[in-house]
């Protein structure tokens, strides 16, 4: 980054008439040069950090076996660990749900899939495609009770003008 530089005063100038120094000006300005490469705290994106039930393993043992003050602080700084984190590992610990301990995916859980759904899925398409085949029927049934209505009427049309 250039620096602009700066118009100098003349200290031997008088303090009412005040005249910049045109050998002061004069000076190669300074350059602040920017860090070469960025530092290892900063990363472009953060993520989310998930450890093994392996490393939890190793922490909680090492952690049990800490003696005197400030032991299990001092492995938690060298991990950059939380206590919370350590109390969670050992209530699962304690449970006996070693599955517990493995890192989970964030989100909305997949719902366990039912073994019945593709039989119930396939008895749903056919009890669909039946009932499109008793709609047709009934149709069919309609038009063929109107037919026969039609034909009685004109049944008795035709019996009307044969005897007048």
């Amino acid at each position: 980054m250039v620096m602009p530089s700066q118009m100098l005063v003349s200290p031997n100038a008088a303090s009412d008439n005040m005249i910049p120094d045109v050998t002061a000006s004069r000076t190669p300005a300074r350059v602040v040069s920017a860090p070469l490469a960025p530092t290892a705290e900063l990363t472009s994106t953060p993520k989310r950090r998930s450890f093994t039930a392996k490393y939890k393993l190793r922490i909680l043992d090492e952690t049990d076996r800490s003696e005197g003050t400030g032991g299990v602080t001092s492995i938690l700084r060298r991990e950059g660990l939380y206590s919370s984190a350590l109390t969670d590992w050992r209530r699962a610990r304690a449970a006996g749900t070693l599955g517990a301990l493995q890192p989970r995916s964030r989100g909305p859980q997949k719902a366990p899939v039912n073994p019945l759904q593709a039989e119930l899925d396939k008895a749903n398409r056919e009890v669909a495609a039946l009932q499109r085949r008793l709609d047709k029927a009934e149709a069919v049934i309609a038009i063929q009770k109107k037919v026969a209505a039609l034909l009685e009427e004109m049944e008795q049309t035709s019996e009307r003008g044969g005897k007048s």
